[in-house]
């Protein structure tokens, strides 16, 4: 990344930290995926359950790998044949693991899910939800993160499940019905009531989608 972009993104991601703060969301600075890794691991102590939903994100990080190998008791919903339990489990965990499909520059916070299980998890649940966020979801508003939500992350995650949608084949928003449609429940975060339950790390790169 160029370092004068670098340097911008620094300020912006310090910007919506001090959003994110006056929203009772604990915010932190990880200047690449390496310290963004070393972060997390931080927050979350060994022996906690965790898990996630299908957090790339995380995955980017290599957040994934390193639960899966160390001291956690990580419920990889991929190790299910009940998808459903697993998804029920997730809501007794110590720490859940996601991300935003994007948030704006003072800290509301948008995420749009097919099943429910990623929104539902970050808005009730969970004893703490952590959200891995990389610089290229933070937009202006929230009119333009509600845009980027459907226009950018919804059409992307519907080419990475293979889902026939209309924004998978043109690449922009339909405002479908489509059975396969992701984009059935919209939550959008600008406060959360219980302190220290939410915590975000603002990565200056571009992860998830």
């Amino acid at each position: 990344m160029n370092e004068n972009l670098h340097k911008r993104n620094e300020v912006l991601a310090h910007t919506l930290i001090e959003g994110l703060k006056s929203r009772n969301i604990e915010g932190y600075y990880a200047s690449d995926k390496e310290e963004a890794l070393k972060i997390a691991l931080s927050i979350i102590p060994e022996g906690s359950t965790v898990t996630m939903g299908g957090c790339q994100s995380a995955r980017d990080i290599g957040l994934v790998d390193a639960l899966q190998n160390g001291s956690y008791d990580y419920l990889d919903r991929d190790n299910y044949e009940d998808k459903r339990k697993a998804m029920l489990l997730a809501y007794d965990a110590d720490y859940y693991i996601s991300s935003a499909n994007a948030v704006s520059s003072d800290g509301v916070i948008v995420n749009i899910d097919g099943n429910a299980n990623r929104v539902s998890a970050i808005a009730q649940g969970p004893r703490h939800v952590l959200l891995i966020i990389g610089i290229n979801k933070v937009t202006s508003d929230l009119d333009s993160a509600m845009k980027r939500a459907r226009n950018v992350a919804a059409p992307a995650n519907a080419a990475r499940f293979g889902l026939k949608t209309p924004c998978a084949k043109k690449g922009i928003c339909f405002d479908c019905k489509s059975p396969d449609t992701i984009c059935c429940q919209f939550l959008i975060t600008r406060y959360s009531r219980h302190s220290d339950r939410i915590k975000a790390i603002i990565v200056n790169d571009d992860i998830g989608f």
